[in-house]
């Protein structure tokens, strides 16, 4: 089955997902909520969608591995692996905030080929195939021409366990306040790499992230033209817990200012 054929059934499969998740929203119980960490959150919508998701994507490419947030399936393939987050943003769901997604990524050996990213309350698709383009419902999209950092919309999220680092998140929080249009905090990774694509955001940073997070909107970002790394500048964004996007004219602004999370610095 060729890529793009793969895609397509990949964008119907995350559609059907996010019908549920929307149709849970609606009669949800926050009683039902279960805690993973002090405040990493999950629920029952995101243990069924793991479970749907994987079932049709071995449906679709059996030979297939699983890097799944809920663990749901720990097979591994021997070329190709889907990486997938049923709920991304998991909180917001349970509060009732309209940005949650549902992200799969699908990695060839050690490279991701193929992402999907809907974003459940906006009716909003993303998808892209590696050397495909970048896409919305259908329609290309493309990163931001913003040429500097002081002229940038950034995006970020605060990791569930990261308050060692407190005090170098804070700083730089300040700095982006003081030196560019302000940052939003949106709480789905997926979502906020999407809107890198899709010049919404002009660039997006977080620390302690996992494949899951970041599988599906990292290829989205590069094939919209825009460029994604680790905080170092080198390419260990999928695994290494730190991922930092943008369009790619302000990238190393932006990795200037990410890369103090680390240090415990202030800009």
């Amino acid at each position: 089955m060729q890529l793009n054929q793969i895609l397509e059934r990949t964008v119907a499969i995350s559609r059907e997902a996010g019908a549920f998740i929307q149709q849970e929203r609606k009669s949800f119980d926050i009683g039902k909520v279960e805690r993973k960490g002090v405040n990493d959150l999950v629920s029952y919508v995101d243990r069924e969608v793991e479970q749907f998701v994987v079932d049709r994507l071995h449906e679709l490419l059996p030979e297939a591995g699983f890097i799944t947030e809920e663990g749901t399936s720990e097979a591994k393939g021997e070329i190709y692996d889907w990486i997938i987050d049923p709920l991304d943003g998991t909180t917001n769901f349970i509060h009732g905030l309209p940005v949650y997604s549902v992200s799969i990524g699908l990695k060839k050996q050690e490279e991701i080929v193929l992402g999907v990213v809907f974003e459940v309350n906006q009716n909003e698709c993303f998808s892209a195939i590696k050397g495909g383009g970048a896409f919305c419902n259908g329609i290309p999209i493309e990163v931001s021409e913003t040429q500097e950092l002081s002229s940038g919309l950034i995006a970020t999220g605060f990791p569930y366990n990261g308050q060692d680092q407190i005090s170098g998140y804070l700083g730089v929080l300040k700095s982006l306040i003081e030196n560019s249009r302000g940052f939003r905090r949106l709480g789905s990774a997926a979502v906020d790499l999407c809107y890198v694509a899709a010049g919404r955001v002009d660039g997006y940073f977080q620390h302690k992230l996992h494949p899951y997070d970041v599988a599906g909107g990292s290829i989205i970002v590069e094939e919209a033209g825009g460029k994604v790394t680790d905080f170092s500048g080198a390419g260990n964004y999928l695994f290494g817990g730190e991922i930092v996007a943008s369009n790619g004219a302000l990238h190393q602004e932006l990795l200037g200012q990410a890369k103090l999370i680390n240090t415990k610095q202030t800009p």
